[in-house]
């Protein structure tokens, strides 16, 4: 089972671990996704979750040839870190 999902009826990503989670809130306008919040449950803090997560929704919105813009810092910081120019 691929632990990345769309949960569109809540309007987020999720990328599970077990009974835990990674989310971000995301809305889609005009062809671009904007990623309102990401966050990971104390329990997958520090184990990479977020960022797999990331990854995941990088190819989705090259998959559905979205733009992204992030809303959130942390999604900020890891697309200038992660993604080219």
């Amino acid at each position: 089972m691929n632990p990345f999902r769309n949960n569109t009826a809540l309007s987020r990503f999720e990328y599970h671990i077990g009974e835990n989670f990674a989310r971000a809130t995301y809305h889609i306008k005009d062809g671009t996704l904007f990623i309102d919040y990401v966050e990971a449950p104390l329990p997958l803090r520090g184990t990479g979750a977020a960022g797999k997560l990331m990854h995941e929704i990088v190819t989705y919105a090259a998959d559905e040839k979205l733009a992204i813009t992030p809303i959130c810092g942390y999604a900020a910081a890891w697309l200038k870190k992660n993604t080219p120019n």
